[in-house]
């Protein structure tokens, strides 16, 4: 999907903008994204030449393993970026961007790390680990 997108955290100290093309939205059920949301990560990414980003002096990145790091506001807290090191692309927060986003759901990943209380039945593909079109960590180790 092209178009232009706008988003922000929950207290909006943290804003951005896409100009380019958006991936369907993944769902990760990794143990990481479970523990930082409570329940899973709902994302698509964008090209890092396609994002600008307003308040960088609010966002604070985390590294939460060797291979990619979690970009958050540091006001509110508000879950907002993935990055895989290296990758010039980067993870956002479905539930960042403005109505209407026109996102559109893609898959489910590291579906075997999934919470015990829940089900996933939405008919969308679901892998254990990742898809080969979805780079994180496990695609290549």
């Amino acid at each position: 999907m092209t178009n232009h997108h706008d988003g922000s955290c929950l207290c909006g100290a943290v804003r951005f903008h896409t100009s380019g093309d958006l991936r369907g939205v993944v769902y990760c059920h990794c143990s990481q994204c479970r523990k930082q949301t409570g329940l899973y990560y709902a994302a698509t990414d964008v090209s890092d030449a396609d994002l600008r980003v307003e308040g960088g002096e609010n966002l604070t990145w985390y590294a939460a393993s060797d291979f990619a790091r979690r970009g958050f506001c540091r006001v509110c807290g508000s879950a907002l970026f993935w990055k895989r090191n290296g990758a010039d692309k980067v993870s956002i927060m479905a539930g960042a961007f403005e109505a209407p986003s026109g996102l559109v759901a893609d898959s489910h990943i590291f579906v075997a790390d999934k919470g015990d209380f829940y089900t996933i039945d939405d008919g969308l593909p679901q892998y254990a680990r990742s898809s080969a079109a979805v780079a994180v960590a496990g695609n290549d180790d």
